[in-house]
């Protein structure tokens, strides 16, 4: 009888073994090398996590879990505060977001505001080298507000790197602050030896001068018909982005907007490139 068994068993294997067909060992470390490569990236105006719906009220547990259901390895956040008497001067809120969704955090200050700060921030699950923040410039004719870029050195599997960076423009000047503002950001990243991802909320439409110069060295992720990114509901133009340089380092697999209404002012905008 334990022969009968054993005999079937040895059948059994010797058939499955036939019906499948074996990866050779090279391809299979090509397929994790570009697994590996694969990022998902967010850009999220969070409008200090307050629902424009509730006026006053600050959920930062909202914007935690549209980043959550997102299943991102990196995010550009703008519009943060940090311990300020708006949403709580004992809440931070890039590190507070960073922990409900498992990240880290590094935030850029571009004001001082209500007793604490106000800025940008870029969260990621991989490891960040290189944090750098740059001020941006403003036309103090203007009394607009100072804006700042974000940088950091993002490292991949395989020690792979790639910068991110994380900008907020001026909502009001684009004939003065914006265009000094994209000037500046172009020069700054170019000087990157590294391949260059940046995202965030531009307050410039697509067809502006603005967006132009921004194309004349990074592709966006998305450039005909892109869903659009505000306001959170009957959302009617695109302001918010993400785009890379060199093209030849990037391939897209997919661009979306999230249908998300409640948290923020601002649709999220999400990526997923692959990094050649």
């Amino acid at each position: 009888m334990k022969t009968v068994h054993v005999i079937s068993f040895v059948l059994a294997g010797l058939l499955f073994g036939c019906g499948r067909k074996a990866i050779p060992k090279g391809d299979t470390l090509k397929v994790v090398a570009e697994k590996q490569s694969v990022i998902s990236i967010l850009s999220y105006n969070i409008h200090h996590a307050s629902p424009p719906s509730r006026p006053g009220v600050i959920d930062v547990n909202a914007i935690a879990s549209v980043i959550n259901q997102q299943k991102v390895d990196i995010v550009a956040l703008q519009e943060l505060d940090v311990n300020t008497t708006r949403s709580g001067v004992s809440l931070n809120e890039a590190e507070e977001i960073a922990r409900l969704t498992g990240m880290t955090a590094f935030f850029a200050k571009s004001i001082n505001y209500a007793g604490g700060q106000y800025g940008v921030a870029i969260l990621s699950k991989l490891p960040m080298e290189n944090k750098n923040v740059t001020p941006l410039p403003t036309d103090d004719a203007t009394k607009g507000e100072h804006r700042t870029l974000a940088t950091a050195t993002i490292v991949l599997p395989g020690n792979k790197k790639f910068v991110f960076a994380c900008t907020h423009l001026d909502a009001q000047h684009e004939d003065v602050n914006r265009q000094l503002q994209i000037k500046k950001i172009l020069e700054v990243l170019k000087q990157e030896s590294l391949p260059v991802v940046i995202a965030g909320d531009f307050n410039a439409l697509p067809n502006s001068d603005v967006i132009k110069q921004l194309d004349s060295y990074f592709t966006r992720s998305c450039v005909s018909n892109c869903p659009f990114t505000i306001p959170e509901t009957s959302s009617n133009r695109t302001i918010d982005y993400i785009a890379f340089a060199p093209a030849t380092k990037f391939s897209v697999l997919s661009h979306t907007v999230v249908d998300e209404s409640y948290a923020s002012d601002h649709r999220p905008v999400k990526a997923q490139l692959q990094i050649q």
